[in-house]
């Protein structure tokens, strides 16, 4: 008799005995559906999956199947084979197991683990319709979910939070509440991220993409739009001080500034379910800088200085969590800067927004409800910048996932009109799909056009609030802040020297150790001296995350041994041997004693030249007679 099967791959007809057990049916449609074993096959009577055949044993009579019944199929969540990770992605996140094993392994933030413990309803009070007593409740009453749209419009929210985003998507699933638990068996995982690149490996016989393409490799038509959601809902600076930091160098020289910031994730109470990024510094890593913008080498030289940062950052339980740019003109008016971003111009630009896509894709974040592991991310980006007041403010924001995907894919380019994103040519080696998107005409019409060649940024970004808390409690508190890293344009430079005035004259008071040490800046230019080992670092950062025993960790901190050593080469070292303004001094003596004690030994050497300090025109810094460019500007001598 003929069995018909229906599952995801098409629908199959197997010939089977009347004495067939349920077994010989699934071995024989296993190489149809290509499932790596027959047991990895899940079989029900109906479409949706409720009634399932699991007696392996018995006979295909006995179960009530006869010849043209027809069945329903599907290859069970931990047996499908998983995506082609990609290199460059997290490998905390990239994972090439099945995508229910990889569910189950993946490590999320806990700010997600957190808020999944949560029921995420929207108590509500009594109404006025309500006729019931006080421990009753009614439709006008009761709670409502995260994702209720009337809520949303009412208070103003026009992205719910991600958590919002995926209770409402597990509700089509039968699932609400506390969603903590393990995921359930055979369930196909809801959340899957955009993809508009040409499918890797095709089942289709045919030669592999660019020698050949077909509809099941082929990407869809892309229609761009409003994302309903966002990773991170607020972005909180722990005190004023972190972004007058930045501001300093600007009010100095009048450039712009990039930097990494560095916090962590915490549950945001103004919105559902919302995640806020809590901003506790900013690393400022090599850059050019001028008065219209900043060059950032984005390669191994950033990246190996993120590195340094992320170690700094880790040992005080923190991370990576955006970056930070400004963009300030000052006015004719004194005190006040030109207001440049609005509606009539740009929000963001371009070229600003294809980098943030690049530095959300290298950060994705972790979600065990995601067929890849990943989802989205949660790294943020603000843009310092003018007000309408003329006043200096910040704005924050996201790209889509779908700027994330369009990035991944090659599918755009900045263009020189800030507030429009080219869609790149079709190549023999790159594929572009159609891309349109939506707006409202002059007739109040819902209108689809081309985005090709360009279309408005407006539709890949996500918008952000940011703030102040009312009382700051910042995890780097020092009181005399360390130099700030790559700041030598504004004769800022940090040195052995400046560690040994901040350390050795701490060294009486374990609170003032303690407070001395609390800075970021500070943190990472020790840690990449490679001095100090693991035990040392971990103290340290104990002394930045417990404020409330950070003088009883300074004290631990003093009694170790790499530590010890430290403060005794800062203390037997001269401060000539240490600054570079006294290493000058300190290298013409060294050459002078040296070249006499080579006459006196050798009568026919001839003397060692020594070359005298010459002073930089541009600066004025004193720099070594052998040096070819200033230490402090890198301008040349001549």
């Amino acid at each position: 008799m003929i069995i018909r099967v229906r599952s995801p791959e098409g629908m199959h007809r197997v010939e089977v005995g009347l004495n067939d057990t349920l077994r010989i049916l699934l071995e024989k449609l296993a190489p149809l559906m290509r499932a790596p074993t027959a047991d990895a096959i899940v079989l029900t009577r109906d479409a949706r999956g409720q009634e399932i055949l699991a007696e392996f044993e018995c006979s295909l009579v006995s179960l009530g199947l006869k010849h043209g019944d027809m069945v329903f199929a599907n290859v069970a969540a931990s047996a499908r084979p998983s995506a082609e990770p990609n290199e460059s992605n997290n490998t905390a996140v990239g994972t090439t197991q099945a995508p229910r094993e990889s569910a189950m392994r993946v490590q999320q933030d806990a700010v997600d683990c957190e808020l999944e413990h949560e029921s995420g309803l929207i108590p509500r009070p009594r109404d006025t319709m309500c006729t019931h007593g006080a421990r009753a409740m009614c439709e006008y009453c009761l709670p409502i979910e995260p994702y209720d749209a009337a809520y949303l419009e009412e208070h103003n929210i026009k992205h719910m939070s991600f958590q919002a985003y995926l209770r409402k998507v597990l509700s089509d699933h039968k699932i609400r509440g506390d969603i903590s638990g393990a995921v359930p068996a055979n369930f196909a995982l809801p959340l899957e991220e955009p993809e508009y690149g040409v499918r890797p490996k095709c089942p289709g016989a045919h030669a592999p993409w660019p020698a050949g393409i077909c509809s099941k490799c082929q990407p869809s038509a892309v229609t761009l739009q409003r994302q309903p959601f966002r990773m991170v809902d607020n972005v909180e600076f722990a005190s004023r001080s972190v972004v007058d930091t930045l501001l300093e160098f600007w009010r100095v020289s009048r450039c712009q500034r990039f930097g990494l910031m560095y916090g962590r994730y915490e549950v945001s109470r103004d919105v559902p379910l919302g995640v806020k990024a809590v901003v506790e510094a900013v690393y400022e890593p090599s850059q050019g800088c001028e008065e219209d913008g900043v060059r950032v080498n984005v390669g191994p030289e950033l990246d190996a200085e993120i590195a340094r940062a992320d170690a700094a950052a880790a040992a005080c339980g923190m991370q990576l969590v955006g970056m930070v740019f400004t963009d300030l003109t000052p006015a004719a008016e004194p005190g006040k800067v030109l207001y440049r971003r609005h509606a009539d111009s740009y929000f963001m630009t371009s070229l600003e927004c294809r980098l943030a896509a690049y530095m959300q894709e290298q950060r994705p974040s972790a979600c065990r409800w995601a067929r890849a592991g990943r989802f989205g991310s949660k790294f943020v980006t603000c843009c310092v910048s003018g007000n309408a007041d003329g006043g200096i403010d910040i704005t924050a924001w996201q790209v889509s996932n779908s700027a994330q995907a369009m990035h991944r894919a090659d599918l755009v380019v900045p263009s020189s009109v800030p507030s429009k994103m080219c869609v790149q040519e079709a190549t023999a080696t790159r594929y572009v799909p159609d891309v349109f998107y939506r707006y409202i005409n002059e007739y109040k019409l819902s209108v689809t056009a081309n985005a090709k060649p360009a279309f408005p940024i407006e539709y890949l970004l996500v918008t952000l609030t940011h703030g102040f808390p009312l009382e700051p409690h910042p995890a780097f508190r020092a009181t005399e802040p360390f130099a700030v890293e790559n700041r030598q344009h504004v004769h800022n430079v940090q040195t052995l020297g400046a560690l040994k005035r901040h350390i050795v004259g701490a060294l009486d008071s374990s609170e003032r150790l303690a407070l001395v040490l609390a800075d970021f800046h500070l943190l990472v230019y020790m840690f990449g001296l490679d001095l100090l080992g693991a035990e040392e670092v971990a103290m340290i950062g104990r002394v930045v995350s417990e404020p409330m025993e950070a003088a009883q960790r300074a004290e631990e901190l003093m009694a170790m041994s790499g530590w010890q050593t430290l403060v005794l080469m800062l203390r037997e070292a001269a401060d000539s041997e240490l600054d570079p303004r006294g290493s000058v001094a300190a290298g013409s003596s060294a050459a002078g004693s040296s070249a006499a004690g080579t006459s006196a030994t050798s009568s026919s050497a001839p003397a060692a030249a020594v070359s005298e300090p010459w002073a930089c025109r541009h600066c004025t810094f004193v720099n070594e007679g052998s040096a070819t460019s200033c230490e402090m500007c890198a301008l040349p001598q001549d």
